[in-house]
């Protein structure tokens, strides 16, 4: 399916700061990398996709404007800033309570676990994980109801290189095998560089450009 995702001039104003300032972008099918230094607006933008706060100004548009924006949002899945999980309770128990939150399908848990990377520790304490298996099972979280977009907010900040690229495989897999779109913010254009196919660079709440990975490759490359 094909996912076409617009922002059109969205601004969000907090008291005397402009978070993000007349910002349009669009998303297609792919992973779409979100740049910027700390407080330039990526995690403002991902909350206004998500409908967890409203525009000021401007319109945004999910799936092509199929069906309202509201009704859109069911088909998302998101994981926004440190993820929040039961501690005292197993993975697989965590999932089963997200899912019947959600309404989500408690047969499919052994294989989201799976797609993650988690299969086989379904049984262990999510408390006692490293921060890298603490996202991985966020991500599983974000994939109950089989949603087509999932929102990263800096999914590999604090995690050590194994824990990164554990999450950056898992992306891979759920993106070329499952058809999964991304939107993922990070400050790190090296690690976001290994999986993005379109970059938005943002600062101080203002889309400074929007590339194609292919375009940024071009420039950047060395000549003799």
């Amino acid at each position: 399916m094909c996912i076409r995702d617009s922002l059109n001039s969205v601004s969000k104003q907090y008291k005397d700061k402009l978070a993000v300032n007349a910002l349009s972008l669009t998303m297609h099918n792919g992973i779409y990398g979100l740049l910027g230094p700390n407080g330039s607006g990526k995690t403002t933008l991902m909350r206004l996709v998500l409908g967890a706060a409203m525009p000021t100004g401007g319109s945004i548009e999910l799936f092509g404007g199929e069906e309202s924006v509201n009704e859109a949002r069911h088909r998302i899945g998101a994981l926004l800033e440190y993820p929040c999980i039961y501690k005292n309770c197993t993975v697989l128990e965590n999932l089963r309570r997200f899912a019947i939150l959600t309404g989500a399908d408690t047969d499919e848990l052994e294989d989201i676990l799976d797609l993650v990377g988690l299969k086989g520790v379904g049984k262990k304490e999510a408390g006692q994980f490293s921060l890298g298996m603490k996202q991985r099972l966020a991500i599983g979280i974000a994939l109950l109801g089989h949603p087509e977009f999932l929102v990263l907010d800096e999914p590999i900040n604090g995690l050590d290189p194994a824990g990164i690229k554990e999450i950056r495989d898992v992306i891979l897999v759920l993106n070329q095998k499952k058809g999964v779109t991304f939107l993922v913010s990070s400050h790190l254009l090296d690690e976001l560089s290994k999986i993005v196919t379109t970059y938005g660079i943002i600062k101080d709440g203002v889309l400074i450009e929007q590339i194609t990975a292919k375009e940024l490759e071009g420039r950047c490359r060395h000549h003799l």
